[in-house]
């Protein structure tokens, strides 16, 4: 189906695709964490690539510590997407950070429970801040609201996902 390339992307048929995780945190109430991307009015799920040699749990954790500030302990897997999903990025949001030849994403996507205090919540440990803002809303809110581009993925992610919560 696809093979990894020298730098840990995947090639799928004509293009390449960066690993990525995707992260839904669902508090008590059921609400899942929506959050503002710095400097632009997108919201989006947190979401980061997977280093080379890392697998898709620790780079989880890992994006989970850097975009929101938690550690571990302030959640608990629940489960995660059966498949890899992906997702093509338009031309005008390509950035100089990739490859040109980069496609686009594939994703391992998550569900957490978040297990802490909404004060564990720190927009800024990582070196470079995503996230300016965060909220809880309704879990099938982000479907709607997302960029476009992403908006299938979100809800194959979803869909797939809610198995574990029903």
């Amino acid at each position: 189906m696809f093979r990894v390339d020298s730098e840990f992307h995947y090639q799928i048929d004509s293009g390449v695709y960066r690993r990525n995780v995707g992260i839904v945190l669902r508090n008590g109430d059921g609400k899942v964490l929506w959050a503002r991307r710095i400097r632009n009015d997108g919201w989006q799920f947190p979401q980061g690539g997977v280093d080379e040699n890392e697998s898709t749990d620790e780079a989880a954790y890992r994006e989970l510590y850097e975009e929101l500030g938690l550690e571990q302990s302030h959640v608990r897997l629940i489960g995660k997407t059966k498949n890899w999903l992906k997702y093509d990025i338009p031309k005008q949001y390509h950035s100089t950070r990739y490859r040109n030849n980069i496609r686009g994403q594939i994703q391992k996507w998550y569900l957490f429970q978040f297990v802490g205090d909404e004060m564990d919540v720190c927009l800024d440990r990582g070196s470079e801040p995503e996230f300016d803002d965060w909220t809880w809303v309704d879990y099938w809110l982000p479907v709607e609201r997302v960029v476009s581009f992403k908006r299938n993925v979100y809800l194959q992610a979803l869909t797939d996902l809610e198995r574990f919560i029903l």
